[in-house]
């Protein structure tokens, strides 16, 4: 029996009436409710989410990323890893241990709430777009990088903007038909705001990865909700660089199956190109 089910059920009458809500979803959704943001099961059982936070502390657990931490710690599942913060102190062995336990958790998150993001509105908009721009700064900007060296082989022209000036000024030439792919941990740089700002006075759409509470989020067409907990306080990013990372894969192949055969003979022909390549030059060496 799980522990955690167990003391919602001990602990029923003690909940107000909208804490009940939330923990008759929970008990009968245990396995829905892992894969959930707090805005997720909120809107499900319609309360406001500080309830959420309430009938989480009123089981003694910090927040609802601790509550369902301990959930799926105690639902006897082989694949749940738990997030474990690495310090400057820990044996290299240990930390590598956490790191790839971390990620490993990241990947199990993200396939939980992937199906609620919007792969199929955002692979529409980008299968008429003119122009996609990827822009990120800082450890963002190579996520940004990346997208651009895949998407570009579906066809569509892309190219990436990495620094200030450059962003900025991608954003004043911005105009309909343009897709600018905002990617983001905080959401809250200023210059990204700007630039989303601006993109919208252009007339470019836009999509933006990032936490669902940054202001960048509130301005983006769409949003790909990328909200990771980990320790950035000794380390750079890991984990919100590594889903988002998965996805834009997920979003890439969503474009490649919208956009159909065109799709399918470029990535043949670019596969093609290189492999012919790799040959010629296999010889003269």
């Amino acid at each position: 029996m799980n522990a955690v089910l167990e003391k919602i059920r001990d602990q029923q009458d003690t909940f107000s009436s909208a804490e009940r809500r939330v923990a008759a979803y929970v008990l009968s959704e245990s396995q829905q409710v892992l894969g959930m943001s707090i805005a997720q099961l909120a809107r499900q059982v319609e309360v406001s989410e500080p309830t959420v936070i309430r009938f989480c502390r009123r089981l003694g657990y910090a927040g609802f990323r601790r509550f369902k931490d301990e959930l799926l710690a105690r639902s006897g599942n082989l694949n749940s890893v738990l997030h474990q913060t690495i310090t400057a102190s820990d044996p290299v062995a240990e930390a590598v241990a956490k790191v790839l336990q971390s990620c490993t958790r990241t990947l199990l998150d993200v396939a939980h709430t992937a199906r609620s993001m919007p792969f199929e509105a955002a692979a529409n908009l980008l299968q008429g777009a003119t122009q996609i721009v990827f822009v990120g700064l800082g450890a963002s900007g190579f996520v940004a990088q990346d997208a651009e060296h895949k998407f570009f082989r579906l066809g569509i022209p892309c190219r990436s903007a990495l620094d200030t000036p450059t962003i900025l000024q991608s954003a004043a030439i911005a105009g309909p038909g343009m897709v600018f792919v905002f990617i983001s941990q905080t959401g809250e740089w200023p210059e990204l705001i700007d630039a989303i700002e601006r993109c919208h006075r252009q007339g470019a759409a836009t999509i933006a990865f990032t936490g669902r509470r940054a202001y960048l989020a509130a301005l983006a067409d769409l949003l790909f909700e990328c909200e990771v907990g980990e320790n950035t306080q000794v380390y750079t990013p890991m984990n919100s660089r590594l889903a988002t990372l998965a996805l834009l894969d997920a979003l890439q192949v969503s474009l490649a199956i919208t956009l159909g055969q065109s799709a399918e003979n470029n990535l043949r022909e670019t596969k093609a190109v290189l492999n012919a390549y790799l040959k010629i030059d296999s010889q003269r060496s």
